[in-house]
């Protein structure tokens, strides 16, 4: 017997992928519960499903969500507290002072306040590396995105956890917590080689072998960061982490600007997998990450917005814009990264270097229910030639209309319905309020 479907999801198009070849006219998926059962003509599912709820658009695109793979969710509390400033000076003069006077009720009113942002512009999964990762995760669960989520670690004492033995047991906690959740996972996550000792990064590295899961870490995000890498260890990021065992098909790197072809090369054999965080990098002046390289070697790419402090949105229709386009400069190519090949890396690619694949990326039977629907009926959408160039070039944000995570709507008509948005906006201006009482001050 066919299952019945819990929900119907169609428009005017469907795109189960990133390929123009893949576009589909009058067309939807059926949902039984967390996972689709079925894409088809919409006459065709709703005749074979009769009972399922209805969530058409007439002139909406049926689309994968966007999987946002490096971010710190929380620091949506400094955006735009420190701006235009080089990297260094960002974090230890501004950015880690900061961070000492937070609280967990400060980092989970922050970190919803991102995840609104981050449901009304089409991300339907996140990865973030943060303090108080305990109540990241909580924000999550309650927003109902998907997400991978770990308590950033280092040298130092943490505002979150204190000395850095007690990070050790923290994560413990946050593994014992979340080892069965259908929708947050949690993954191990040193912040640098530059704040990590070797013997840091192999304790951590262990434990992400005995759970199986996600090591994310920074990696050569700066010239800086490689020159002082260097000097302390005779080696680039990239080959001080595989001599320390940190890099494998289960490490994600974030950012990878400064790579020399050697180190290309090992993460092209280690399979590890990359997060690109473009507009953070242009904006702190990093660099411009080997990207297309990368590609050409078969190393998996995603997408990442980093933090809002650094960007300073979490828009990801944004980020595949500047994506595209940054690329075709860097390399003189117009033909460059282009709208398919930036589709794919914000959402198979980010799902790949998530490790998750089968489950998420595109629309296809068996696979999650992760659903965006964006609006098509609108002048800086029209005509409709392409749709993979509309996305990457023309869309914002702002058309997403509808959004569906593991088969719950979580968003429909732009409305948030796990998050009470006005509740989260007037918390957030308490809380900017006690971080920084004097605006237009530095």
């Amino acid at each position: 017997m066919t299952p019945q479907a819990d929900l119907l999801i169609t428009g005017s198009h469907l795109l189960p992928g990133a390929r123009q070849s893949e576009l589909l006219e009058d067309h939807g998926i059926a949902v039984a519960g967390d996972t689709i059962i079925a894409l088809g003509p919409t006459a065709d599912l709703e005749k074979a499903h009769p009972r399922a709820q209805r969530l058409h658009t007439a002139h909406g695109l049926v689309m994968p969500g966007l999987i946002n793979t490096h971010t710190h969710a929380a620091m949506s509390c400094f955006r735009g507290i420190a701006d235009d400033l080089p990297l260094m000076t960002w974090l230890q003069e501004y950015i880690f002072p900061l961070e000492q006077r937070l609280t967990p009720e400060i980092v989970y009113h922050s970190t919803l306040l991102s995840l609104a942002e981050m449901i009304k512009s089409g991300t339907t999964s996140f990865c973030d590396m943060y303090l108080f990762a305990k109540d990241v995760a909580r924000a999550a669960e309650q927003s109902g995105l998907r997400a991978w989520v770990g308590e950033v670690l280092f040298d130092f004492p943490s505002p979150s956890y204190g000395p850095v033995e007690a990070g050790f047991t923290y994560v413990e906690e946050m593994f014992c917590r979340y080892r069965q959740h259908p929708l947050v996972r949690v993954a191990v996550m040193p912040h640098s080689v530059y704040t990590c000792s070797p013997d840091l990064l192999r304790r951590l590295a262990e434990i992400a072998r005995r759970e199986n899961a996600l090591l994310h870490i920074h990696l050569s995000e700066n010239a800086s960061e490689v020159a002082t890498c260097r000097d302390r260890y005779g080696a680039t990021p990239t080959r001080h982490l595989d001599r320390l065992g940190l890099l494998g098909d289960t490490t994600l790197a974030a950012h990878c600007v400064v790579l020399d072809e050697d180190d290309i090369s090992l993460l092209a054999e280690r399979k590890v997998k990359v997060s690109h965080c473009v507009e953070s990098n242009l904006k702190l002046a990093s660099g411009i990450a080997p990207v297309v390289r990368l590609l050409e070697r078969g190393i998996t790419v995603s997408l990442g917005t980093d933090g809002s402090a650094s960007n300073n949105n979490i828009d990801m229709f944004g980020e595949m814009n500047c994506v595209a386009k940054v690329h075709k400069v860097d390399r003189m190519d117009p033909t460059a990264m282009n709208a398919e090949t930036t589709l794919a890396a914000a959402t198979l690619g980010g799902a790949t270097a998530l490790g998750v694949e089968r489950q998420i990326g595109s629309l296809t039977v068996g696979r999650k229910a992760d659903v965006i629907v964006i609006d098509l009926d609108q002048p800086h959408l029209i005509p409709l030639y392409n749709v993979p160039s509309h996305l990457v070039y023309a869309a914002r944000g702002g058309d997403v209309v509808h959004s569906v995570i593991n088969g719950r709507i979580v968003m429909r008509n732009r409305q948030l319905l796990t998050i009470d948005e006005h509740e989260v906006l007037a918390a957030m201006r308490e809380i900017a309020a006690q971080l920084h009482p004097t605006p237009g001050r530095r």
